[in-house]
Formats: structure tokens, sequence, C-alpha cells
């Protein structure tokens, strides 16, 4: 017999990435052979165990890919009463999916949706450094100075961050390559040297580029580029 936590087995099937599952398990919403377990450390049988999430069996089905091209106005969660639109009303409804990750609702881009949760695990988690590319416009052009501090590393409240890269591309248009997943980074960088971010895209993550997506549009992920994101390594 094979057993294996039952966070993952949630994940796997689809239900929520592996955190959202362990808070799931918490909750007692999730069952194991009609008792409600909140430890998330229990492990199961997948094959012989029936789990079951607020009454309804839960199965490992068939695991799906999207790449989406995210519109500004859009919100990255699956479920909100306050968000006007949700990104996961842009691709299709059956298999459910939750975004790899967010992007702010100003910020427009790159960002993949699947129901794999240690993909999501993977993609997510700082242990595995995978770097996120953006397109950035501010209010007002940098100075070397600001370009300089900004790319040697800044201490923000919750932590030290350095670009990976950090370079002018236009009089007001700046490329960085980052890897940390830390809220609005990318804005909070340029607000440390007394500038805003007006405009924000995300071009990449790992070794997924946007290219000619149009916005609000969205594309499977093919065999190989699910490969190159399973495994380690920024840029794969």
């Amino acid at each position: 017999m094979t057993t294996i936590k039952i966070s993952k087995y949630l994940s796997q099937a689809g239900i929520a990435s592996r955190r959202k599952a362990e808070t799931l398990v918490q909750q007692g919403l999730i069952s194991v052979n009609g008792k409600v377990v909140t430890n998330v450390a229990v492990r199961i049988d997948p094959a012989g165990d029936k789990i079951e999430f607020s009454g309804k069996p839960v199965a490992v089905g068939k695991h799906v890919y999207y790449l989406l091209n995210k519109p500004v106005g859009y919100t990255c969660t699956v479920s909100d009463a306050h968000a006007e639109k949700l990104i996961t009303a842009l691709t299709p409804r059956v298999p459910k999916v939750w975004p790899v990750g967010r992007l702010d609702k100003y910020t427009s881009g790159l960002i993949l949706l699947t129901n794999d949760g240690d993909l999501t695990q993977r993609l997510t988690h700082p242990r595995y450094r995978v770097e996120k590319e953006y397109r950035v416009r501010t209010n007002y052009p940098l100075s070397n100075s600001d370009i300089g501090r900004i790319a040697g590393g800044v201490r923000l409240d919750d932590g030290y961050v350095k670009p990976d890269e950090f370079e002018k591309t236009g009089p007001d248009t700046y490329r960085i390559i980052i890897h940390s997943g830390a809220k609005h980074v990318v804005r909070r960088l340029i607000e440390h040297v007394g500038k805003s971010v007006v405009q924000l895209e995300r071009i990449r993550i790992g070794g997924l580029c946007l290219e000619n997506l149009a916005p609000g549009k969205w594309r499977p992920l093919d065999a190989n580029e699910i490969k190159k994101l399973s495994q380690p390594g920024a840029r794969n």
C-alpha cells in the first residue's frame, strides 16, 4: 500500500493547491472513509480510501494547463464577492482551475491557470526560484542612481529583494527579471526610489513567454511546455 499526504491527494484531484488544501483539512471539510479529518499530516491510500470534500467524493482526474494573457481590470482569484471580473471567466469552466500566483488588478500579462496542485507548489514556492519577467513604465524617468539602487537590492518591509536583472529600455520604460513572489514587489521597488508604476506587464514565467497572445485570450500548454515547467531551475 502506497500512501500520500491528504493535501497532496487533494491537490492532485484539482480541489485546490496544496497549501489551500491544508486549510480545507483544518476547517474540517475533508473526510476519509466517512470520518472528518483535521490533521494535515494524515496520509491516505489513493487506491483504497474514500475521500470526500464537503460530502462529495474526490477523485484524481485529468490535469489541464492554460496560459492566459490577463487584461487590466481582472482579479486573479476563483471567487471574490467584491471583484467585478475574475480571470477564471476567461477560461473553460470545466474542469475547475485556479491561478498560479497572482497579478494585481492593474497588472496585465502572462498568468497560468491549472488544476495541478503539485505544479502550483513548484512554481510558487521560493526555493524553486522561478523567474518572472516584466515590462515596466513609470510616471517619471528613473535616474541612473535610481536604477542602481533597485538593481543592487532593496530592503522592503517584508524582506530584502534583489532583481535578477533590471535595465532601462526607453525614456520611462524598464525590463525587470525577478524570482521573488512578494505581493506588489515590482511596484514597491519602484516606489522605493520615489517613483510609481503606471503600466506593468508580465511577459515571461520560467521558460514560458507571452509572445503574441492577445489580451483576454488563452491557450493550452503542450506536453513539452508542461515538462519544462515541472523541472527545477529558473529559465528551464
